[in-house]
């Protein structure tokens, strides 16, 4: 089984920066994708970014690029989501998603595991 583990969440006022690690446990990730997505309080899932985690490419959800930046460090199967410049629109609980599928995707159909979450709430 696969296990992933959020941390990193919390308060921060506007303006502030956090970020967000996700450690994965249990099989081995040579070539998966992974992912972070948000859930806002009455409001659907939304993509925030995507990485692939042999290769290093990336894409983002168009209300984060410029702002955020998704990284992984292989040996430690670990991703993170930087977050600059937040705003209170950024409030909403983080999830981290892991994919068998080979390349970028931003779709929540295509994430096989999912972590716990972690919240994120932005002052403003």
């Amino acid at each position: 089984q696969v296990q992933l583990v959020e941390s990193g969440g919390g308060l921060v006022q506007a303006g502030g920066s956090l970020r967000l690690s996700c450690e994965a446990s249990g099989r081995t990730f040579g070539s998966v994708t992974m992912g972070w997505f948000r859930q806002a309080p009455g409001k659907e899932r939304e993509f925030v970014a995507t990485i692939t985690w042999s290769g290093g490419s990336t894409n983002y959800g168009d209300s984060v690029k410029g702002r955020f930046t998704i990284s992984r460090a292989y040996r430690a199967n670990t991703m993170y989501l930087q977050m600059n410049s937040l705003t209170a629109e950024d409030t909403a609980v983080y999830y981290c998603a892991a994919s068998w599928r080979v390349g970028l995707t931003d779709r929540e159909d295509d994430y096989t595991y999912w972590g716990q979450g972690t919240q994120v709430t932005v002052s403003s």
